[in-house]
């Protein structure tokens, strides 16, 4: 079984394929860990297309059963036919904004207040992750999200982000437990 969990930045995809990787036992693989090369502070330098998209399937392709989590919009189309189901998780703008503000005051502490380069950073990525829901956006959006689901070759489950850690693990699990029996 080959799972996709993803979503906009800060909707919980990561918590949740870990969460459900720990129930299931399969591999959970971030799409994050394939685009980022490894630095301090991270996501500073990316990975070359062609070796994050090699990369990536090799791992992919070792596994019987994995959870991957990510957006795969832009790593080509072997994506839209490689899942056995896709998770998109989906939550309300004001509640993700304020989660990735956390997560960016708990990723680099002080440094926000007083680093430019850092404060600069983390500004630029915040009014990033804030346009997911402009239509008019380029970027990672949802209408793109909803574009490319129209392409995928598997079922799709649609979660409310909202709903608790535990909920949201076994919805997904009722779910694989009805297409293995």
């Amino acid at each position: 079984m080959k799972i996709l969990i993803f979503g906009a930045s800060g909707s919980g995809t990561t918590t949740l394929a870990s969460s459900l990787a720990k129930k299931t036992g399969f591999p959970h693989l971030d799409v994050d860990d394939y685009y980022w090369k490894l630095t301090n502070p991270p996501f500073q330098e990316k990975v070359k297309p062609k070796i994050r998209q090699q990369n990536l399937l090799l791992d992919f392709q070792n596994h019987e059963n994995v959870i991957v989590c990510g957006s795969m919009v832009s790593w080509g189309n072997v994506w839209k036919t490689a899942f056995d189901l896709v998770v998109f998780l989906y939550l309300k703008n004001d509640i993700r904004m304020q989660r990735l503000k956390n997560r960016e005051i708990e990723r680099y502490g002080k440094k926000l207040l007083f680093h430019k380069q850092t404060q600069e950073n983390s500004k630029a990525f915040i009014e990033w992750a804030n346009k997911y829901e402009d239509s008019n956006f380029c970027g990672r959006s949802l209408k793109i999200h909803n574009k490319w689901m129209a392409k995928i070759d598997c079922p799709i489950l649609r979660i409310d982000g909202s709903n608790s850690l535990a909920e949201k693990t076994n919805f997904i699990q009722k779910h694989l437990k009805t297409k293995i029996n």
